[in-house]
C-alpha cells in the first residue's frame, strides 16, 4: 500500500527516544529516496529536530553518488529529454526503449548537449553521416 503523506508517518519514528541515531538516519534516507529528494530546509529542520547534527553528512554525502538528496528546480531542469517512438514498430516484449538508445542516436547525429556531455567531441565539419566517429 502506497503512503500517501510520507512525513506524517516519519515524524513519529524520528521524534521517539528508544530508536537509535543510525536508525533514524535509514529513516531519513528512505524519506529521501523515496521522495526523490527533499529542500535544504525541510533536510535543515529535519537534522536538527532529530539532534544529529554530528552525523549529517551521512546523509549529505550521497549526493556524491548521484543520489538527489536535495532536490531543486536547476537539477530538474537537466533531465534527459525522450524521443517520441509512439510510431516505432517494437518488439512483442518490449516495454520501454531505454535512455541510452536515445543518448546514443543523439550522438551519432551530433546532436549532444557540450554542456551537459563535455567529453563527447564534436564530428567534423567534413563528416557524411556515414557512421559514427
Amino acid at each position: 500500500q502506497k503512503v500517501k503523506d510520507s512525513m506524517r508517518v516519519l515524524l513519529p519514528v524520528l521524534l521517539n527516544k528508544s530508536h537509535d541515531s543510525y536508525d533514524k538516519i535509514r529513516a531519513i534516507l528512505l524519506y529521501i529516496f523515496s521522495t526523490n529528494g527533499t529542500t535544504q530546509e525541510n533536510l535543515d529542520k529535519l537534522i536538527q529536530n532529530v539532534q544529529i547534527e554530528s552525523d549529517s553528512d551521512m546523509i549529505r554525502n550521497w549526493k556524491y553518488l548521484d543520489v538527489p538528496v536535495i532536490s531543486s528546480f536547476v537539477a530538474q531542469q537537466h533531465k534527459y529529454t525522450r524521443r517520441d517512438r509512439s510510431k516505432e514498430e517494437t518488439f512483442q516484449l518490449s516495454r520501454w526503449t531505454p535512455i541510452i538508445k536515445d543518448v546514443m542516436e543523439d550522438a551519432i547525429e551530433n546532436k549532444l548537449d557540450s554542456k551537459d556531455w563535455p567529453y563527447c567531441s564534436r564530428c567534423p565539419p567534413t563528416w557524411n553521416g556515414s557512421g559514427a566517429v
